[in-house]
């Protein structure tokens, strides 16, 4: 059974940080390993895709938050981590944390949208900045 579980979301002000956990259970990480991201969705807006880390480690990054999030991941304790620092009033959504099998002929990254498509989600974590 495969589960996610978001943490760490919040209010906070304009300029402020924070740092978002997700709990991965289930997944198995045989073949060719998996394709996890972090994705958001603001009110009336479509989801859309903050960073995606490929099995090997690489990591791509949205535009938008470029030089501001950092993702990073505890492999033993099956956590991935994103710390968001330089908060705007934009980033305010909801955050998602997401992970599909890794396949070599489907791109794991941010500029790929069938990529972004993702197996199994968490349940979402709310980031407020005003």
């Amino acid at each position: 059974h495969v589960q996610l579980v978001e943490s760490g979301g919040g209010s906070v002000q304009v300029g402020g940080s924070l740092t978002l956990s997700c709990s991965i259970s289930g997944v198995h990480y045989g073949g060719e390993g998996n394709c996890m991201g972090w994705f958001r969705q603001a009110p009336g807006k479509s989801r859309e895709a903050v960073v995606i880390i490929d099995n090997d480690g690489s990591t791509s990054y949205a535009d938008s938050v470029v030089g501001r999030f950092t993702s990073s991941q505890d492999n033993d304790k099956n956590v991935l981590y994103l710390q968001m620092n330089s908060l705007n009033s934009e980033d305010t959504a909801t955050y998602y944390c997401g992970a599909r099998p890794a396949m070599s002929w489907v791109p794991c990254s941010v500029s790929s949208p069938v990529g972004q498509n993702m197996y199994y989600w968490g349940q979402g974590t709310q980031v407020t900045v005003s």
